[in-house]
């Protein structure tokens, strides 16, 4: 297992709270928008701007990977993008690392109301590769891509 150790962001271990989720049956090009929209954001408002995104009620803006994705007309003028998707089995990893680091940042005594998405990121996991037998000797590849996703939240 890796160390937690990011140079880059500089960070008081005391002061943060972090979670990992491992090998999750998710897109990356899914995981990879989430961490763009709500890296920085206060965790309230990320985890409600999920939900309402869960519900349908806003898009999720795709800035890479959005080949194909259509335009969509409840995306908020602030993402100053308009092709957007519902990547709700994403959405749902997505929230059960924030509640893993929110539980960690609680333990260590931080305030609620202060938590901070500083770090989000999203990596690609293993490939579960399989076949599966077709007619007259031939077989149909049937991968299953996985992907790790790693937050950090901390008080400002």
């Amino acid at each position: 297992m890796g160390s937690w150790i990011y140079p880059s962001v500089g960070l008081d271990d005391s002061r943060t709270g972090k979670a990992v989720v491992r090998n999750a049956p998710v897109s990356i090009k899914d995981l990879y928008n989430i961490s763009k929209a709500i890296r920085g954001m206060r965790v309230k408002e990320a985890r409600e701007f999920l939900q309402r995104v869960l519900e349908h009620k806003e898009a999720m803006p795709y800035w890479k990977y959005s080949h194909g994705a259509s335009h969509k007309s409840n995306i908020s003028p602030r993402w100053k993008v308009k092709s957007g998707r519902y990547p709700e089995k994403a959405i749902k990893y997505v929230l059960k690392a924030i509640d893993n680091a929110e539980a960690n940042a609680q333990g260590k005594g931080l305030d609620e109301d202060r938590l901070t998405v500083v770090h989000i990121a999203a990596h690609k996991g293993i490939v579960i590769k399989r076949f599966m037998p077709r007619a007259f000797g031939r077989a149909t590849k049937k991968f299953n891509r996985t992907s790790h996703i790693e937050v950090i939240i901390g008080e400002v």
